[in-house]
Order: C-alpha cells, then structure tokens, then sequence
C-alpha cells in the first residue's frame, strides 16, 4: 500500500526539463541585466567625473566673474568722471561716487528728468549745464554724454566737471582776441602809414606861400583824397574786426595802377627814385576786395622804396595769362639772401631795425585770401621782384 503511493509522486521527465530550461533562461537574463548594471555604473562614474569637471569649471568662470564685478567696481568708484546707469523707465538704477559728488546724494531710484530739473541749469551749448544751488561765485559747469540705448531700454550717463577746462578756454579766448586786436592795431598802423606821409607831404606845400592858387587847390584835392582814402582804410579794419564781409567790387585794373601811382609817387620823388608803371593789362576788370588789394600793393611798393638805393628804379608791371593777372614790383636794391626769402612773409620778422615785420605777412594774408600767391624772385647785388598772381575774373557776384 505504501510503495503504490510512492510511485504515484515520482515527477515526469517532461517537467525537470522545463525547469532546466526555465533556470537557464534565469541565468542568462540574470548576466544580461549584470552587465547593463556595470554599463551604467561606468556611464554614472563618466558622468560623476565630467560633472565634477563642468562644476570646477563653473566655480573658476564665478570666481573669475565676481574677480571682474570686483575690478569694475573699483574701476567705477576710482572714475573721476560721473557714471550714472538708466533703466528702462529712465530711472537711475546705479551711481558712482563721482557722479554723487558733482549731483548730490540720493541719487538712486530718482527719475533722470527729475534730477536735471531740480539740480541743472541749460547753458547756450549743447549738453553743457550748470549745476544749480551753488554758493560760490562761479557755478560749476558740467557736460554730460550719452551712450546709446540698449535693447533693453537701458542708457549709461558719463558726467564730466568742465568749470576749470571753460574757464581756461574763455582765457583763452580772450587772449586770443586781444592778440587779434594787436595785430589789427598793427596791421591798421601799418596800412596807415603809407597814406599818410603822402597826405602830409601833401599839406606840406600847401604851407608854401609861393605856391599859386591853382596848385594849392590841386593839393588841397589830393589830401582830402587821401584822407578819404584812410577814413576808408579804417573803416574796413573796423568791418574786418567785427566780423563783416570785405566788400567785393569790380576794379579796372589800369584804375587801380593809376591810383597806386598817385599815392606813392610823391614819396618816390622824395627819395629821388624813378618810378615806372608798365600797364599790360589790356582795360582788364577783376572781382574783388578794391582797398585790401591796394593796401597790399602798396605794402610791396613801399618795401621796394625801403630796399632801393638813392636814384634808384623801381617798376610797377602788371600782364595778363590765359587765367591769371601777374601784378609785379621790381626794385634794384641789394637783393635778398636766399635762405632769408621765404621767412620774410612771418609776421614780425624783418631786416630792418625800424621795419614793423607785418608788410609781407599782410600781403600774402590778403592774397592768399583772393585764391593767389605771391612769389619773390631775388638774386644777391641785383634787385628783388615780387609777383602777385590772382585768378582772373570767376564770375562772382558782388
């Protein structure tokens, strides 16, 4: 009974086989899933190590960020110029202390517009202001520049202390017109000069009780004229000095030669010197400032007068080109040393003990001005020639 039931238990073949099977399966999936663990424990230790990495990297780019916020900082506190940063709404969102110290404190969350119209005054040039609230007798002048507007809105404001820069300018400036104003003197002296020993040699004869009525009117006419002339004279040194415009005109040149001949002639014969206009200019007009033009070639003649020895030649010319007029003044002095020529135009240099310096400096001044030059051609123990070359008529309007 007890055998019979034992063999009733015994497990068929068929099962072990599944379960050979089935174990062998658990194996391998087993091994499958051990070695996908060891993948991703060496992806996980990769990972570990490269963060660890990117972390080392981010902490030196932070350290290397606030070392730079630092600097900056520094560099804004340092500044000696104003640094005020807008926001969008036009709010001061930072200052330096620099820009504390020229605007005053609470500076910070103000609205720009608020602060230029409590603590600024407008001045007549652009971005220039003056701070308003001032005790002493000078306002501060300051100028204040503006970047350009971010994307976002935002602007910096730099804000310079300009009080002692403008006051150096404005002495400056004033020195500048009181040394125009010395040169004008001299240049007006010296433009004088000439015409006026003319008028005086004129009303010297009129001293002369032998001189006949005729004559005395003839030179009576000629020193009122050349009075004229240096009330005219004046006049444009003063329209220069306020600024105004030379008047342009149209001049005969064979006028203008003969008018240069009438005003220096009489001091010519004074030094027994032979004078000689050659007139080539063919009945030519020109365009231009009639008294500047004389003057300055009176100045020329009057420099030859000054280089000719007693009985000496001088030669007045004047020859048209296809586009130019050639003025020239020739004398046979002593002639001009070569490393001399070209700084005899420099204001103030001379080779006379009693020469002012200014006659050539004027001379190319006002030639220069009409678009010419002027030329020196000179050769030692055989005269000098200066030429004057103007442009011919250009169809300027007067």
């Amino acid at each position: 009974m007890q055998s019979k039931n034992i063999s009733k238990i015994k497990p068929v073949p068929a099962d072990q086989e599944q379960l050979k099977l089935a174990f062998a399966a658990f194996n391998e999936a087993s091994e499958q899933l051990s070695g996908v663990y060891q993948d991703l424990q060496h992806q996980v230790a990769q990972l570990t190590r490269e963060l660890a990495l990117a972390n080392g990297e981010l902490h030196k780019q932070l350290i290397a960020k606030e070392n730079l916020s630092q600097q900056l900082s520094l560099l804004l506190n340092a500044l000696p110029g104003g640094v005020i940063a807008l926001d969008a709404q036009e709010r001061i969102e930072q200052v330096n202390p620099a820009a504390i110290a020229i605007l005053g404190e609470s500076l910070l969350g103000l609205a720009w517009q608020q602060v230029v119209q409590e603590r600024l005054a407008p001045t007549a040039i652009i971005n220039e202001w003056l701070l308003k609230q001032e005790h002493r007798a000078r306002p501060r002048r300051i100028r204040i520049e503006s970047s350009a507007t971010d994307p976002a809105g935002r602007r910096i404001l730099l804000i310079n202390d300009i009080t002692e820069a403008y006051a150096m300018q404005e002495i400056i400036r004033r020195n500048q017109r009181l040394t125009s104003m010395g040169e004008m003197a001299a240049n007006l002296a010296h433009q004088l000069r000439t015409p006026l020993s003319t008028a005086l040699l004129y009303a010297n004869h009129l001293g002369n009780d032998a001189l006949p009525s005729a004559e005395r009117k003839k030179f009576a006419a000629k020193t009122i004229e050349r009075l004229h002339h240096l009330e005219h004279l004046t006049k444009d040194m003063l329209r220069f000095v306020k600024g105004e415009a030379r008047r342009r005109e149209h001049v005969v040149i064979s006028d203008l030669l003969a008018e240069l001949r009438q005003v220096v002639e009489p001091q010519m014969a004074q030094r027994d010197l032979q004078f000689t206009v050659d007139d080539r200019s063919a009945a030519e007009t020109m365009i231009t400032d009639h008294q500047a033009l004389c003057g300055a070639m009176i100045n020329l003649l009057e420099n030859a007068m000054q280089a000719s020895p007693l009985g000496g030649q001088i030669v007045l010319a004047c020859r048209l080109q296809e586009k130019n007029i050639i003025f020239s003044v020739q004398d046979d002095g002593p002639g001009i040393d070569a490393a001399l020529q070209e700084r005899l135009f420099e204001p103030f240099f001379t080779t006379r003990a009693e020469g002012t310096g200014l006659g050539l400096a004027i001379v190319r001044g006002v030639i220069e001005s009409m678009g010419g030059d002027v030329q020196i051609h000179s050769t030692p123990d055989k005269g000098t020639e200066f030429r004057v070359r103007l442009p011919r008529n250009t169809g300027e309007k007067v």
